[in-house]
């Protein structure tokens, strides 16, 4: 069984217009949230061991402040160059380069990839995961990386910030 763990990095800042894309830093909400979701996230199930991040810094910033925020785990993580993409494609190809010893991954990163990616493999119809958003999707069978395809998997969570936030406020 394979088990595929997506975060979408946080809010990102616009206020420095001259920054490429990929060095945008998250902006104060986005903090926040990353501090809000980490028990969450871990409480959902998410296992951190293998975890794979956008090298964009609003990225690298999530996963980092997720792990601040979880003081019972210590987060190691690698960047790969091939996850800064907004193509489910490019995504799909990714997961499939995986490795059979690893039977789930944690990848932090970028929409519409994700959205597109969640969709696609699972059959949902997801019409967007927000800055934050966490998606557990489960194969319900044995497979390789290398032959997921569509509907191979079942989206069994979604997180999304704002709702959790919502349910706390009430």
């Amino acid at each position: 069984m394979k088990k595929i763990h997506l975060i979408r990095h946080a809010k990102s800042s616009w206020e420095d217009s001259s920054l490429a894309d990929r060095h945008r830093p998250l902006n104060e909400r986005g903090m926040d949230a990353c501090h809000f979701m980490a028990s969450h996230i871990a409480e959902a199930g998410c296992d951190f061991t293998h975890v794979f991040c956008s090298p964009a810094v609003r990225a690298q910033s999530t996963i980092a402040l997720i792990d601040e925020h979880l003081s019972n785990k210590a987060i190691q993580w690698q960047i790969d160059d091939a996850l800064y993409t907004f193509d489910s494609a490019n995504l799909h190809r990714w997961c499939r380069t995986l490795d059979e010893s690893m039977s789930e991954v944690v990848i932090v990163g970028h929409n519409p990839a994700f959205t597109d990616f969640c969709n696609e493999v699972s059959n949902s119809d997801i019409r967007n995961i927000p800055t934050c958003g966490y998606v557990q999707l489960q194969t319900n069978k044995e497979c390789t990386w290398r032959s997921i395809s569509e509907a191979s998997f079942e989206l069994t969570t979604f997180l999304k910030p704002k709702k959790l936030l919502k349910t706390f406020k009430c």
